[in-house]
C-alpha cells in the first residue's frame, strides 16, 4: 500500500509540475478561421464596397504630409478637400504591405507570430476609472493601477500581450500622461506592449526611453517591443490631425502601428452590420495606404474595431452579440486580404466580474477568436463599456481565454486519436472504463485544459471549503501576486537613467524595486 500511495503522490506531483510547451493543450498563435459569419460572396462584396468608399467618398481633413505622400503614390485630392484613393492605388498597397508580422516582446519568449489566422489575446483600453472589486466602487485610475495590471498580465499565460488598460489620472499634463503610460507598461511586463500618444512630440521623446531600454536605436529597430495604438480616423471617414502626425513619427521610428477604426454601428457607422464592416475596412485600408506611402512594408496591424450602439439609448454596448459578429466578420475580411489583423472583443457592459461579465466576455471573444483574428484586444479586464478596468478580472479572464484557446485548437483526428484499438481492448477485455488507461493518463494534460479559478468541486466539498466565492479568491490572489511579482527585465541602472530624464510618477518603493 505504501508503494501504491507513493506512486500516487509521484503522479500528482508530476501533474502539478509546469508543462513543457510542446504538450500544453493551448498555446499562443493557434490557427482560427473555423467561424465564418460571411459567405464567400459576402466577403467579396464587402471588399468591393470598401474600395468604392475609398475611391468615391474618401477622407476629410488629411494632413499636409498625408496629402503630399499619398497623392505622390496616386491618391487624388478633390475640390471638396477630400482625399480619395483609387482602387488601383489600394491594390498596389496591398501588394507591398507587410505580412507575416512578428510583434516582439522584451523577452523573445513572448514574440507573437501574426501570420495567417494565428490567434492571440491582448488587453487594451483607455479606462478612466478602476473597478475596485474589494470595496465595490469606482474611482479614478492611477499610474500605480496601470503598472499593477501590467504585472498581473505578465503572469497570465493566456494573455499574450499588454496594451494599456487605463489612463493614469494622477499625471499633471499630457506629456506626463504619455510618458508614464509607456513607462508603467514596459516596466510591468516583458511581453509586447501597446500604447498611445497624444501628440507626436511626446512620441519623439518616448523613443529616447525605448532606445535606452533596448540598448540603442539599432537594437530597438531590430526588435521593436512596443506598438502604437493609433485612432488616426474619426468615423465616418475623417482623419484625426494629431493622431496622423503620431502615426507618421511611429512609422519613421520603426514602431509597429495598430491602424484603429472604432466607429459605433448606428451612430458613426451604418446601422446595417455589413455597412459598418465595409466602412471600418475602408478606413483601415486608407490608413494602410498612408503608412506604405511613408515606408513600403512598414509593420502595421489593421485594426477594424467597430463597436455597437444600443439604439434605444445611443450608449455603447460592448457585450452585445452583434459585437462578436462584427469583429468576426472584420476578421474574416482580414483573412481574405491576408493582412495582420486585430479587433476588439470582451469588453463587458457589466460593472464588476459577475455572471453578465463572464457571459458577455466569453461569447464575444469566442466569436472573434474562432474567426481567426490575429489579436483580440480588450479581451480581459474591461467593464462598464470601457469606462472601467478591473485588476482581479485579469486572473479570472485568463481562465476564459484559456477555454477559448482550447476551442480554437479544435480536435485532431488521426489513427491514434480515433482510439479504435483502445476501445476494442477496453470493451472486449472486460475493464469497461478508461479511467486507468495509459492513454487517459498520457493525454489528460495535453488534450484537456484546467481552470485556475473556476470551481469544479462537488457541493459537499464546496461547503467543506467554506463556500468560496471566485471573486474573493481572485482578490486574495491579486494581493498576493502584487506583493511578490516585481519584474526585473529592465535593470536598475537603466531605470535610474530613465528617471533622470523623464517625469516618472511612481517611486521605486511603490514599484517594489
Amino acid at each position: 500500500m505504501a508503494r501504491r500511495s507513493g506512486g500516487r503522490r509521484a503522479r500528482k506531483a508530476e501533474r502539478a509540475a509546469p508543462l513543457a510547451e510542446a504538450v500544453k493543450p493551448v498555446r499562443p498563435g493557434q490557427t482560427g478561421g473555423q467561424f465564418q459569419p460571411l459567405s464567400a460572396d459576402g466577403v467579396l462584396a464587402i471588399a468591393d464596397n470598401a474600395f468604392d468608399i475609398l475611391e468615391r467618398v474618401g477622407f476629410a481633413d488629411a494632413t499636409p504630409h498625408c496629402i503630399e505622400t499619398c497623392t505622390a503614390a496616386g491618391a487624388v485630392l478633390g475640390d471638396d478637400g477630400r482625399l480619395r484613393m483609387p482602387r488601383s492605388l489600394v491594390e498596389r498597397t496591398l501588394l507591398k504591405a507587410r505580412r507575416n508580422l512578428v510583434l516582439h516582446g522584451q523577452d523573445p519568449r513572448w514574440d507573437l507570430d501574426l501570420s495567417g489566422s494565428r490567434v492571440h489575446f491582448s488587453t487594451a483600453g483607455a479606462a478612466v476609472m478602476l473597478a475596485d472589486s474589494e470595496n465595490g466602487l469606482y474611482r479614478d485610475s492611477m499610474a500605480q493601477d496601470l503598472y499593477d495590471m501590467a504585472r498581473i498580465t505578465d503572469t497570465c499565460e493566456h494573455i499574450h500581450m499588454f496594451q494599456r488598460t487605463c489612463v493614469p489620472r494622477d499625471t499633471p499634463d499630457n506629456y506626463a500622461l504619455d510618458i508614464n503610460t509607456l513607462y508603467c507598461s514596459v516596466m510591468g511586463t516583458s511581453k509586447h506592449v501597446g500604447s498611445s500618444w497624444t501628440v507626436y512630440e511626446h512620441l519623439e521623446k518616448s523613443f529616447e526611453m525605448l532606445h535606452l531600454i533596448a540598448g540603442g536605436e539599432a537594437q530597438w529597430r531590430a526588435r521593436p517591443f512596443v506598438s502604437q495604438s493609433n485612432c488616426f480616423v474619426v468615423p465616418p471617414l475623417k482623419f484625426a490631425t494629431d493622431a496622423m502626425e503620431c502615426l507618421r513619427v511611429a512609422v519613421q521610428g520603426g514602431m509597429p502601428v495598430l491602424l484603429l477604426s472604432a466607429a459605433q454601428a448606428g451612430a458613426t457607422a451604418p446601422a446595417y452590420l455589413a455597412g459598418t464592416v465595409s466602412q471600418a475596412w475602408a478606413e483601415c485600408l486608407g490608413g494602410l495606404v498612408y503608412v506604405n506611402a511613408i515606408e513600403p512594408g512598414a509593420p502595421a496591424i489593421l485594426g477594424a474595431w467597430p463597436f455597437v450602439s444600443d439604439l434605444r439609448t445611443g450608449a455603447m454596448s460592448g457585450g452585445s452579440p452583434e459585437q462578436g459578429l462584427l469583429s468576426a466578420a472584420c476578421a474574416q475580411v482580414g483573412n481574405h486580404f491576408d493582412l495582420p489583423f486585430g479587433t476588439a472583443c470582451g469588453m463587458s457592459d457589466a460593472k464588476f466580474p459577475d455572471f453578465q461579465a463572464g457571459a458577455e466576455r466569453a461569447a464575444t471573444v469566442l466569436a472573434a477568436a474562432l474567426s481567426g483574428a490575429n489579436i483580440v484586444y480588450e479581451s480581459a479586464g474591461m467593464y462598464a463599456s470601457l469606462l472601467g478596468t478591473c485588476p482581479e478580472s485579469l486572473l479570472l479572464d485568463n481562465d476564459i481565454l484559456g477555454s477559448v484557446g482550447r476551442a480554437v485548437r479544435g480536435i485532431e483526428v488521426n489513427t491514434d486519436t480515433l482510439s479504435f484499438e483502445e476501445i476494442e481492448r477496453i470493451c472486449l477485455g472486460g475493464e469497461g472504463h478508461y479511467l486507468g488507461s495509459g492513454n487517459t493518463l498520457q493525454v489528460m494534460q495535453s488534450e484537456y485544459i484546467y481552470p485556475d479559478y473556476s470551481d469544479r468541486t462537488s457541493p459537499t466539498v464546496w461547503e467543506e471549503l467554506g463556500k468560496p466565492v471566485l471573486l474573493d479568491l481572485a482578490i486574495e490572489r491579486t494581493r498576493e501576486l502584487l506583493g511578490r511579482h516585481v519584474p526585473r527585465h529592465v535593470s536598475d541602472e537603466i531605470d535610474a537613467r530613465i528617471r533622470a530624464e523623464f517625469p516618472i510618477a511612481l517611486s521605486r518603493e511603490a514599484m517594489g524595486r
